[in-house]
């Protein structure tokens, strides 16, 4: 099993039981914040990134977006 694969069951196993809170941090300092604090995934939304830097939603490119979904990821 590849680590993608580890890290999708890790997700999924979340789901069971109770309900669970995933915040959305704005950048890779807070994500690191919210692992900090307990949480055990973050989410982000591409309005989310692209009012972090001062644009709509939209206004953004998708590499934009998956840049910094891959920096949040990093953290």
């Amino acid at each position: 099993m590849d680590d993608q694969q580890r890290r999708g069951e890790a997700f999924r196993a979340l789901h069971a039981g109770e309900p669970f809170v995933i915040p959305n941090p704005w950048d890779p300092g807070s994500a690191r914040v919210l692992e900090a604090l307990g949480f055990k995934a973050v989410a982000s939304t591409s309005s989310g990134f692209a009012f972090t830097q001062g644009r709509l939603d939209g206004d953004v490119t998708l590499d934009q977006v998956v840049q910094h979904a891959e920096a949040l990821g990093r953290a």
